[in-house]
């Protein structure tokens, strides 16, 4: 193919050329030189700033999500373990409290089945020698007792959230009277000494002792009114119900 220059003097850019930066920076001025409205070169400005403005908040937002994501990871984890703490933890409160309300039934039921085999042992280990009884029962509390064993039961269930079902059933102590004889005034003290000193019984009270004749022997003739009372834990012995001989 021919090409004819129709103006000598000057050569044919080749299509190909490199890119001129300098002709860029030249072309930029001369934009500059030309534009002369400060609002439009206000504008531009602004705008160049928004522009690289939303650019550095996109790449700090991208930089934070990507820092963020292993410690959501780590939170979701957390979380599955502590659900599955929690279910466990609300599966063994179901179960302790079923426990406990069938021990509370338990209690109110077979509450009183060995009062009396304590106070028996107890009156047996304090009873001194030449010093018999000749009736023991019991006998009706005060109206005030079973009010003021109640108060601080109710209380405490409170405090501690209890339910109906789990609190016991307040029972008041029971009260009993002796009606002993001895041969020997030491032996009647001796004996009201060693039922207060017992942690079964308190309110241990003399009601009455005179002098009787029995079989032409005189004697002293007293009455005594205790109170059982469950003994502390310390003082509680447990054995098992049946061991193997060899």
């Amino acid at each position: 193919m021919i090409t004819v220059n129709l103006r000598p003097g000057k050569r044919r850019k080749s299509s190909g050329a490199p890119f001129n930066f300098k002709g860029t920076l030249d072309g930029l001025r001369d934009l500059g030189t030309k534009v002369k409205d400060p609002l439009l070169l206000g504008a531009i400005g602004g705008w160049v700033c928004v522009l690289g403005f939303l650019g550095f908040v996109y790449l700090n937002n991208v930089r934070q999500l990507y820092t963020l994501e292993p410690r959501l990871e780590q939170a979701r984890s957390e979380n599955r373990r502590f659900k599955t703490f929690l279910a466990d933890k609300r599966r063994q409160e179901k179960i302790r409290d079923s426990l406990l309300a069938q021990i509370t039934v338990i209690r109110n039921v077979d509450g009183d089945r060995y009062v009396w085999p304590h106070v028996l042992d107890e009156v047996t280990k304090a009873l001194p020698a030449y010093t018999w009884l000749v009736d023991m029962g019991s006998v009706a509390p005060a109206a005030s007792a079973p009010v003021a064993a109640a108060a601080p039961t109710a209380a405490t269930g409170a405090a501690a959230g209890a339910t109906d079902s789990t609190i016991p059933e307040v029972r008041p102590d029971l009260v009993f009277n002796l009606t002993g004889r001895t041969i020997d005034i030491q032996a009647y003290t001796r004996f009201l000494r060693q039922l207060e000193a017992s942690p079964w019984l308190r309110d241990v009270t003399p009601v009455s002792a005179q002098t009787v004749v029995e079989k032409e022997r005189p004697i002293t003739a007293f009455s005594i009114r205790a109170t059982y009372h469950a003994a502390d834990s310390a003082y509680i012995r447990t054995a098992p119900f049946s061991q193997s001989v060899r």
